[in-house]
């Protein structure tokens, strides 16, 4: 009986011992990437392919509005990757930037690309029940009253490119608002979900984000009218894992990653 025990208390080390061997042998790496709502799907598919391309890396993504993403930085979150859906969060992180006035320097040198362009699309729910064809449509709604539209908070950057849009039709968004026509949400898949459930009659939005929720964009707004939607993307100063995010971001610019970008209307903008 004791032979047996001592058999089996043998084996046991023995199993323990070498899964300890294997884990010191092969240690896992946990990546922290903050990114843009926008991004939900495409940063989760690419996630999935990701590992087989490096199996000892744990993705961990934040999701949020960029500058909630931002804050969140700025006040001591771990990141070791941040990407923007805007260039204006990005810069405000950025010591090399002349839009930087608060000193921030957050962006690891050299790390910063323009990864992705986006659409700023016109979307309405199923049906659309109020017949809204193009943004001149809206505009002239807007003003009558007979629309209730979905945008960003001025946080969120696609409240940021709505309110460039209100303003290069001449609209007052502090009018429009008081007169009831105006819904808002903290970041666009906030958006999104207000047009898919028809709480509203339609709603400013990303082509990708109305493509992923299976949306009617209906308009898309040009860049006379909001600018380029231009997402940055770069490694932070505060990376415990340089090596393994600088690889994350080499991988964001193959051909894989750029066929799920591209299927859901992102348009990569490196060479």
């Amino acid at each position: 009986m004791r032979t047996k025990r001592l058999t089996a208390l043998i084996l046991a080390l023995t199993l323990l011992t070498g899964m300890s061997l294997a884990t010191a042998e092969e240690p896992r790496t946990e990546l922290i990437v903050f990114a843009a709502a926008s991004m939900t799907e495409t940063l989760t598919r690419i996630a999935e392919q990701y590992t087989g391309v490096a199996p000892d890396v744990d993705l961990v993504f934040n999701f949020d509005s960029s500058g909630t993403l931002k804050t969140q930085i700025e006040s001591g979150a771990e990141c070791d990757i941040f990407i923007s859906a805007a260039p204006k969060q990005m810069n405000q992180l950025d010591i090399t930037s002349e839009a930087n006035t608060a000193g921030l320097d957050f962006v690891l040198e050299g790390t910063r690309i323009n990864l992705l362009e986006n659409k700023v699309a016109l979307a309405v729910p199923d049906g659309n029940p109020k017949s809204i064809e193009t943004f001149d449509g809206l505009m002239e709604a807007l003003k009558a009253g007979t629309v209730l539209l979905a945008m960003g908070n001025a946080d969120v950057p696609v409240g940021q490119y709505t309110q460039k849009i209100l303003a290069y039709y001449e609209l007052s968004e502090e009018e429009l608002a008081a007169s009831g026509v105006i819904t808002y949400g903290s970041n666009v898949k906030e958006v999104t979900t207000q047009v898919s459930e028809a709480v509203v009659d339609c709603g400013i939005i990303y082509a990708t984000d109305a493509f992923s929720a299976g949306l009617t964009v209906v308009d898309t707004a040009t860049p006379e009218m909001c600018g380029q939607v231009i997402y940055p993307a770069a490694v932070l100063k505060i990376t415990r894992n340089e090596e393994a995010a600088r690889a994350f971001m080499a991988y964001l610019v193959s051909e894989e990653a750029d066929a799920v970008f591209e299927s859901v209307g992102f348009s990569p903008m490196h060479e």
